[in-house]
Formats: structure tokens, C-alpha cells, sequence
């Protein structure tokens, strides 16, 4: 699966990490602060919604573009609170900033000490902010990621070949000695094999043929 291998990049969300609580849960008890009215449940079902919008044909990107993208979700999302959207926006911008509200998957810790361990360089590729950083800082389990490589940062979204171009150059490598493991087949493992890298899928739930079900399957 690795052989030939010399960096390995995982994306962030849905294959290291994810957040606890979740967003729905999080966006309710900021919301509850404001005023709003809004159930969980509709948090939850309206959420979903908005992030699709939110982030459809998203294929440049910046800082400020990311920024102005979770209002525009956070907005569309708790939309009974207008005179106090861009105080709630702030305090759950802040909130997914904080390491304290992420969570590694159990699988993590052990599966990266392994992969060093056996002389792989290993880094984080993800369609996120400059926050993810801050996040991986306060993720001990995490330090063996040397690179960590932000959409935001990047100037470009997976699946856009830019994204995977520019990381390739910066790690200064030919293609198919990277490998991406992720858990989107599009961004992740599409995107990648179309780019020359290596593409490992990881699907937590369904258990395709295709694809692992556990970082603990890597070798």
C-alpha cells in the first residue's frame, strides 16, 4: 500500500480529527446565548444544507474568502438572530479554533508513532483555515506531522489540481511518492490519483471494498 512511499498526507476532518461536541450542539448552545428559538434538530438538518451552499464550486481561496464563507453558513444556518449574527459568528468562529473542541480518532495516535517509526515523513492536507494549525498544535498525538498544508494558505481547494501541484512542490517530491489518505472519494482520493499521488481511502462507516476502515490498516 506504502511502497515507494515518502510522505504521507492525511486530511483533517473525518480522518484525524473531528469536533467534539458537534457542530449541530455547538451552534445550539451559541445560538440559545442570542436568543434564538431554533431546536437541535433543525440545527441539525439546516446545517448540512448550508455547508453544501456554502462551499459549492469553492475552488480559489484566502484567509479572508474562508472567513467571510462561515458567516455566510453561520448566517444561513441561525437566521432567527440577524442583529446578533456577527456576535455569534465570532464566538463559534473562536470556539473551532480552540484544540479543546477537536477530537483525534482513537486510531490516530498509535498509527502515526508506527508510520514514523518506520522512517515515513507524514504531514496534514486539508481544505480548511489557517485555525487548523492552532488546532494541531494543541493535539500532542499530532507531532509527527511535520507539514501541515491549509486551503486557505495554499490559495486553493481540493479537489482543484493547483492544490495538489503546489503541495507537491513544496515538499519537493515526484508525485507518486506521496500518498493521501482522506475520507472524501472526490477530494481526497479522485483529486489525488489524478495528480500521480498515491490515494488511500478511508471510510469509517460503510466499510467499502475500496477502502479501509481504519488508520490501523495502513502499512
Amino acid at each position: 500500500m506504502l511502497d515507494g512511499v515518502r510522505w504521507i498526507l492525511f486530511d483533517a476532518v473525518g480522518t484525524l480529527m473531528f469536533p467534539d461536541p458537534p457542530v449541530a450542539e455547538a451552534y445550539f448552545a451559541a445560538a440559545a446565548r442570542f436568543g434564538s428559538q431554533l431546536s437541535l434538530a433543525e440545527i441539525q438538518k439546516r446545517f448540512p444544507i448550508a455547508l453544501e451552499k456554502g462551499f459549492a464550486g469553492r475552488c480559489e481561496t484566502n484567509e479572508s474568502l474562508e472567513r467571510r464563507r462561515w458567516r455566510s453558513i453561520v448566517g444561513e444556518v441561525l437566521s432567527d438572530i440577524p442583529v446578533h449574527a456577527d456576535a455569534v459568528f465570532e464566538q463559534l468562529w473562536e470556539h473551532f479554533a480552540d484544540a479543546r473542541h477537536w477530537r483525534l480518532f482513537d486510531d490516530v495516535g498509535n498509527t502515526l508513532d508506527r508510520l514514523r517509526g518506520r522512517g515515513f515523513r507524514m504531514g496534514i492536507a486539508s481544505n480548511f483555515d489557517g485555525r487548523l494549525k492552532n488546532i494541531v498544535s494543541g493535539q500532542r498525538a499530532l507531532g509527527a506531522c511535520e507539514v501541515v498544508f491549509v486551503s486557505s494558505e495554499i490559495g486553493y481547494s481540493k479537489p482543484d489540481e493547483r492544490f495538489f501541484l503546489t503541495v507537491q512542490q513544496l515538499l519537493g517530491v515526484d508525485p507518486e511518492q506521496i500518498a493521501l489518505v482522506g475520507d472524501d472519494e472526490v477530494c481526497d482520493v479522485q483529486a489525488a490519483i489524478a495528480a500521480g499521488w498515491r490515494a488511500i481511502y478511508l471510510d469509517r462507516k460503510s466499510g467499502k471494498d475500496c477502502a479501509i476502515r481504519s488508520l490501523a490498516e495502513l502499512h
